[in-house]
């Protein structure tokens, strides 16, 4: 049988007629012998007024733990609403809210951006939310939400009900993860700031991941963690009221998981460096040094640019071509005026969710590497990558000290 989790973001049910709209959505899919879950965000911008409301009325002097409680009642509002609605569409409805003794989602106590525990979580959902399935009823879930193990309410983060989308989903055992918003999948780039974007007919877990990462605001970056491989995703827009719109598909699952990893890439690069004044302000300066390396087949792992330099990474196999290749650029332009090689270089790129919110965390990676003498040659980061660029005779210790500082991040 069909089993889907259903996921309306707050724009979706913005108000009662869109409200709705989504429920005969649900309705119409029951009637097709589906038996679907409901998970709902706070309605239009009630988190906004909520979060706002609570700053000004306590001068930003508010617990955590009473913020989260405070934030909790857009979604329960929108769960019980969103059962009603589906009751007076004549379905059997049940809204499934934190304050319940049967609420499924359990989390650690980090208010504010809870984490949850998957099996804890999947005990529960079988338990209690199964059983509502195989009775007819539709369990509508408050998204963002969960509850430590003392029973106080916590939220997922801002944009956590694509989390709890894809929790349920995964401890359910779910065919179909359908989120409902207001775009019409996931487009080329974004249509508030470019014109005619194009909609993508599919896009890989890791790729809708990093773009979450950099500021597409399109799911939750740690939403697809709980993606099962076998899990068909789907983006639609709201406007559609139907949940078998097309929409943008999702595949597959993050490679590694939750992407945590530590690797040492296994043969030695080479670092180039041009120096000319000035060469940061000058538009271009990077492809007319870069377009002819690419041109000559050498592929280029890292480029950083300063002030009066920049440097960029090859193999050490492929840095005598890519000297002479550079050389002649610099000969022909009157900004770049030198450039250099050196060999010998060796490079760890670490990978984790967690960089992302973890403040310092170049730092806490770097001491342990300071206080083994080894000099880090350049660091190159993104928000959940670091790469170390290290003398390739220290690469191995250094790999061993950055693996064991990651392994010891993922217990804590």
């Amino acid at each position: 049988m069909k089993r889907i989790v259903v996921k309306f973001g707050g724009t979706s049910i913005g108000d009662g007629e869109l409200l709705r709209k989504a429920a005969e959505s649900v309705c119409d899919e029951f009637e097709n012998g589906t038996q679907i879950i409901v998970v709902v965000s706070a309605m239009g911008s009630t988190t906004d007024v909520l979060l706002e409301g609570a700053k000004q009325s306590t001068e930003g002097e508010l617990d955590p733990k009473e913020l989260d409680e405070i934030l909790s009642m857009g979604e329960r509002i929108s769960a019980r609403t969103f059962a009603s609605t589906l009751c007076s569409l004549g379905m059997k409805a049940k809204p499934i809210l934190p304050e319940h003794e049967k609420w499924p989602v359990i989390t650690d106590s980090e208010f504010g951006n809870a984490t949850p525990d998957l099996d804890k979580t999947r005990e529960l959902t079988k338990k209690f939310i199964l059983p509502l399935l195989e009775d007819g009823i539709v369990p509508v879930i408050c998204g963002f939400l969960g509850k430590d193990p003392k029973g106080n309410i916590t939220t997922l983060g801002r944009g956590g009900s694509d989390i709890t989308a894809f929790l349920i989903g995964n401890c359910i055992d779910a065919t179909d993860v359908i989120i409902v918003t207001d775009a019409e999948g996931v487009m080329s780039a974004d249509p508030r700031r470019i014109d005619n974007p194009e909609i993508l007919d599919e896009v890989t877990a890791d790729e809708i991941c990093d773009l979450a990462r950099y500021g597409a605001r399109i799911l939750h970056h740690h939403a697809l963690r709980y993606k099962n491989p076998d899990i068909n995703a789907r983006i639609i827009h709201f406007r559609h009221a139907n949940l078998s719109a097309k929409g943008s598909m999702i595949v597959g699952a993050l490679k590694g998981g939750e992407r945590t990893s530590t690797e040492l890439y296994p043969k030695p690069l080479a670092m180039l460096t041009v120096v000319g004044e000035g060469m940061q302000t000058v538009p271009g300066i990077l492809v007319k040094a870069i377009k002819p390396l690419s041109d000559s087949d050498i592929n280029i792992f890292g480029v950083s640019i300063g002030p009066r330099s920049f440097s960029l990474y090859t193999t050490e196999k492929e840095s005598q071509k890519a000297l002479e290749v550079l050389h002649d650029s610099v000969k022909k332009d009157e900004i770049m005026k030198s450039a250099t090689s050196k060999s010998g270089v060796g490079m760890i790129v670490t990978e984790s969710e967690k960089f992302i919110d973890t403040p310092g965390i170049i730092a806490k990676l770097s001491e342990p590497l300071a206080e083994n003498d080894i000099n880090v040659l350049e660091i190159y980061s993104s928000q959940a990558s670091i790469s170390f660029f290290v003398n390739w005779e220290d690469r191995e210790k250094a790999f061993e000290l950055l693996k064991k500082e990651m392994e010891e991040m993922e217990v804590q």
